[in-house]
């Protein structure tokens, strides 16, 4: 039996997962994720209404698009999207973070604040395809209001809108010097952290109309990274740059990561901390609360979501359990990265586990 994929063009998520199945050259059946599939399909099989969902050949439901990936990581074989060396493994790792759980703001501000009428439609043509326009735009603006209402929860209002702008369109032109001189973050292969940063960049940030004209005018090597990675030619092609070389340009996108989402990332932990204290046997929320987050100056607060936190512990866990030859080279790296002591030395009292779809204490 074929895999069959659940997912939607608008998903930022879908597209992390679609892009990755494309390159490892996965034979999979994508289905629209419709009303009537969240009813039938979706719902029943993971218990809240979430794509993408993947069901494999043999039955299995996997929920949650790094756990999709190192399904087929592990049972295809060929090259890998996870380096072998350690300081571009620790790179990749930390990229899918800042992509999958940071670029996720100035991926929401741009839909809900530049595309937001177009939007409507196509939250319309994907939950009742063979509806009129008119019932699309209707059964869009519906839909679509609650995902435009998770807007100021992410930290996005008047006042922190022109960082979340300049932070956005400085990260843009860093990766553009980046994808003048690589095709990937890490060489002519595509690496999980290019997978992480697919998602936002793609699925909103490309894909939404007016928000790409921006990308396609401020980089366009971005624009054409994006193309490449959604537009696969070549499944399980190219390679890593050699010994374990961490291209210079990548610098700055680190230093940003380090300075923006670290911090954040900490007071979650140590909310997260408190909570599990006082509930020890309560299901894990989606947030624990809202915290204080800095961008470009400008302080807001957003909510402290707990996923966050266990996707942060790949890369720590990684980077953690290094033998000391590949741990000495790891700090070194880091140690020309601007913040980064905020991740050498992140401190998570009780870690993580994400089972049976959901969040638990580990």
């Amino acid at each position: 039996m074929k895999h069959k994929f659940y997912g939607g063009p608008l998903s930022l998520y879908s597209g992390k997962a679609r892009a990755y199945l494309d390159w490892k050259g996965v034979d999979y059946e994508e289905i629209l994720s419709t009303t009537e599939v969240y009813k039938t399909i979706i719902v029943p099989k993971v218990g809240r209404p979430v794509i993408p969902v993947m069901v494999t050949g043999d039955g299995e439901t996997l929920q949650d698009t790094t756990l999709i990936i190192d399904h087929f990581e592990a049972k295809i074989g060929g090259p890998s999207v996870y380096p072998d060396t350690p300081k571009q493994r620790l790179v990749a790792l930390l990229m899918e973070v800042f992509g999958d759980e940071w670029l996720v703001i100035p991926a929401m501000h741009y839909r809900w604040n530049y595309n937001e009428e177009w939007v409507y439609g196509e939250f319309g043509a994907v939950a009742a395809p063979d509806a009129s326009q008119e019932e699309q735009l209707a059964i869009g603006r519906e839909r679509g209001q609650t995902f435009k209402g998770f807007c100021p929860i992410l930290g996005i209002n008047e006042q922190t809108i022109p960082a979340i702008e300049a932070s956005y369109e400085a990260l843009l032109a860093d990766l553009d010097r980046h994808f003048s001189q690589y095709d990937y973050l890490l060489g002519s292969r595509p690496s999980i952290g290019d997978f992480g940063l697919i998602g936002p960049l793609y699925a909103h940030l490309y894909r939404d109309p007016a928000s790409g004209e921006i990308m396609k005018r401020l980089a366009p090597k971005v624009a054409e990274w994006v193309e490449r990675m959604v537009d696969v030619q070549q499944p399980l092609s190219g390679e890593f740059l050699p010994d374990d070389e961490v291209p210079e340009t990548l610098v700055p996108v680190l230093e940003r990561m380090m300075t923006e989402q670290m911090p954040f990332l900490q007071k979650t932990a140590d909310i997260f901390a408190a909570w599990a204290r006082a509930n020890p046997d309560m299901e894990i929320p989606r947030a624990v609360g809202m915290t204080d987050f800095t961008i470009e100056g400008v302080t807001g607060q957003r909510i402290a979501p707990p996923f966050s936190l266990w996707m942060l512990q790949r890369p720590l866990d990684y980077y953690r359990q290094l033998e000391e030859s590949d741990k000495s080279a790891a700090e070194e790296f880091l140690s020309t990265i601007d913040g980064a002591l905020a991740f050498r030395d992140f401190t998570m009292e009780r870690p993580l586990a994400f089972e049976n779809f959901k969040l638990i204490l580990h």
